[in-house]
């Protein structure tokens, strides 16, 4: 498996080595992961990448290279008031990626299809008329707030990429 080293290679497959998602998943207790052989481990790792491709739009700043498989590196991200060097992958970035390998390594569905419900009527009021739906609980993208906390910081202001703060004097 290709690790992105922050280098811009053409054919990256994650941001995290197995080596890295070990480590984190020993250091925070989850005994899960270690359980997993190798092979299982660089799947999660490539369902974790395709999962945060799905950022692509919110990430502040631009990609360094053209044809770089992933959207980090970067160039033009500011965090915390310093500028993100455009030669590596965030720590927060890395951790996130391994933060949903693991989800994926236990089976869960990072991308699942989504229900959009099927409007069925609650309730049914014949005179006056009245008809109440039930609500349809399927969020437009599955969210990990653990995940977004992580990357929050390196999000565009707006939420997308490509976009600045703008001060007024």
């Amino acid at each position: 498996m290709l690790v992105e080293p922050g280098v811009g290679l053409p054919d990256a497959e994650s941001y995290a080595s197995v080596a890295a998602a070990d480590a984190r998943c020993a250091s925070l207790g989850l005994t899960a992961w270690a359980a997993l052989i190798e092979a299982d481990k660089e799947i999660a790792l490539r369902k974790a990448m395709i999962f945060m491709a799905t950022y692509r739009t919110r990430w502040a700043g631009r990609r360094v290279y053209q044809h770089q498989a992933l959207d980090w590196p970067r160039y033009n991200v500011v965090v915390d008031g310093f500028t993100v060097p455009g030669t590596i992958v965030p720590v927060e970035v890395v951790n996130a990626c391994i933060d949903l390998a693991v989800r994926a390594g236990r089976g869960e569905d990072l991308l699942p299809d989504l229900d959009t419900g099927s409007n069925a009527i609650k309730k049914d009021k014949t005179g006056p008329l009245e008809t109440e739906y039930f609500q349809n609980t399927t969020d437009a993208r599955e969210r990990f707030v653990a995940v977004d906390a992580l990357l929050t910081p390196y999000f565009g202001s707006a939420g997308g990429g490509n976009s600045i703060k703008v001060i007024r004097a």
